[in-house]
């Protein structure tokens, strides 16, 4: 592992240029009154990287200076013709890795990968660009996602935001550190178990997993199972949320699960009024999770800023097979990645250089049969419908994002919590797992910090394709609840 260099003293965001520290709603407005012009967005936010990436290792795969400032000004010329601007017109914008980029080193976090570059963007790629963001390189992330850290062989670990000698989580954790840093305005990621969510609980920031089929995912070699992972927005206040959900939201045909309708403007319809609405406390599911001291009370912090706010928070443990639920959650993941990686795996030079999780999932799916795959779709299907009883007097889930607060940079992933021994690379991370079984929106929200001054969030869930309503949520939170304001 190639870890970046020593870590930095004060606050971050102080010392950042006073345009890197606005949100992505106030520069694009900005830049499209021009009051100021994207050549000095894109400047101030390349000065804050070159200040500051070199210790955090959160942005990978840099462009020239030179050809990043010459599409600024593309973007100032188009402005000065009359050009309509997009939302995201004038912005730097770093894809998180994962993400096919068209002309831009894309490595999946692989050696294997190390130079490879994409023919064609992905779907919410290309919609980005279109929306007028500036790409000005690539997010870290963990060897082909795997994993809730994030470092790989190519490129190395990035570090905390608010502990740099702890993990960023993953596999956006890149994009999150980028976010809370200040080195970009608002970020892209992806999640299958907790990749937006786990990264933004541990950099004290949003990140937003829309619900499932809203946001295209191609190129994939299989586009009519792959129903468990999705690309999202990450933020630092609800309303570069919902602008980023906007621009990446949409059916396309390519996409065969994706959901229908286009030209969402999730920003305009964010203010109403939640007081009455129900909340369920799912908390750590009855015992079943094991949880770091500190997590629950953090969450149920949160929970009084919502009460406070005038919502209503109900405890509620839901009766079902939580184990038999994460098996589920198992072999799907198996069947899945290990599809989508075995052609690597039956080379045998290239097996040598896949990480132990890769090799983990891929022999994992070898071992599938067609019955339990099926078996693993039907407790799916049963926890499913168990939510949707739980919305017929909830209007929102509560629990938490994260089993375990940032751990220390050198470890691969926590092999025990509160003295129980987690089975896999990925156990300890089970709490993300309902939530990504159910198909439903879902947003990391901040809760604050334990005292060695850790960063925690809990996830909200809202009702089946009601993303709108958790992007509400968002709004009401971050207007009643001080954390998401403390800066590294």
């Amino acid at each position: 592992m190639r870890l970046a260099a020593a870590n930095p003293t004060g606050d971050i965001t102080g010392k950042a240029p006073e345009l890197c520290r606005l949100d992505a709603g106030t520069l694009a407005r900005l830049v499209k009154r021009r009051d100021v012009s994207a050549r000095e967005v894109i400047g101030a936010f390349l000065d804050h990287i070159a200040a500051i990436n070199p210790t955090y290792n959160a942005i990978v795969s840099l462009r020239p200076r030179a050809d990043i400032l010459a599409e600024a000004d593309a973007a100032d010329a188009a402005l000065a013709r009359g050009e309509a601007a997009g939302p995201l017109h004038g912005l730097p914008q770093a894809i998180k890795d994962l993400a096919p980029t068209k002309g831009l080193t894309t490595t999946f976090g692989s050696p294997l990968f190390a130079d490879f570059v994409p023919p064609a963007d992905a779907i919410a790629v290309a919609r980005m660009r279109a929306a007028g963001a500036i790409i000005i390189g690539k997010t870290n992330t963990p060897e082909f996602g795997l994993g809730s850290h994030t470092y790989n062989p190519v490129f190395g670990a990035t570090r905390n935001a608010y502990a740099p000698a702890r993990t960023a989580g993953g596999s956006s954790g890149g994009a999150a550190v980028a976010l809370a840093t200040r080195m970009l305005p608002v970020a892209d990621g992806s999640d299958f178990g907790g990749s937006l969510r786990n990264p933004a609980a541990y950099n004290n920031i949003f990140g937003f997993r829309p619900s499932q089929g809203r946001v295209p995912s191609l190129p994939a070699p299989e586009g009519f199972f792959t129903q468990l992972g999705t690309e999202g927005p990450m933020a630092r206040n609800a309303a570069d949320l919902a602008r980023l959900l906007s621009v990446q939201a949409g059916h396309d045909p390519r996409a065969p699960l994706s959901l229908d309708g286009s030209g969402h403007d999730y920003e305009a319809a964010l203010d109403t009024d939640l007081k009455g609405k129900r909340i369920a406390w799912l908390g750590d599911l009855g015992g079943h999770l094991a949880m770091e001291d500190g997590i629950l009370a953090l969450c149920e912090g949160g929970l009084r800023h919502l009460a406070d706010a005038g919502l209503t928070i109900e405890p509620h443990v839901p009766a079902f097979d939580f184990e038999a639920l994460w098996q589920a959650f198992v072999a799907l993941r198996h069947f899945m990645v290990g599809g989508k990686l075995k052609a690597l795996y039956d080379d045998p030079e290239k097996r040598e250089k896949l990480k132990f999780a890769v090799r983990w999932e891929i022999e994992g799916g070898q071992r599938l049969s067609a019955y339990a795959l099926y078996e693993a779709s039907t407790v799916r299907s049963a926890w499913y419908a168990s939510v949707l009883r739980l919305f017929e007097h909830f209007d929102y889930l509560a629990l938490p994002t994260a089993q375990v607060f940032p751990f220390p940079l050198e470890e691969e992933w926590p092999q025990t919590i509160a003295g129980r021994t987690m089975d896999s690379y990925h156990r300890w991370m089970e709490v993300v797992a309902p939530v990504t079984l159910s198909g439903c929106p879902a947003v990391s929200v901040p809760v604050g910090f334990n005292a060695a001054g850790l960063p925690m969030g809990m996830q909200l869930v809202g009702r089946p394709r009601d993303d709108l309503s958790v992007l509400q949520l968002v709004r009401a939170y971050e207007q009643v609840s001080p954390f998401p304001a403390v800066a590294p």
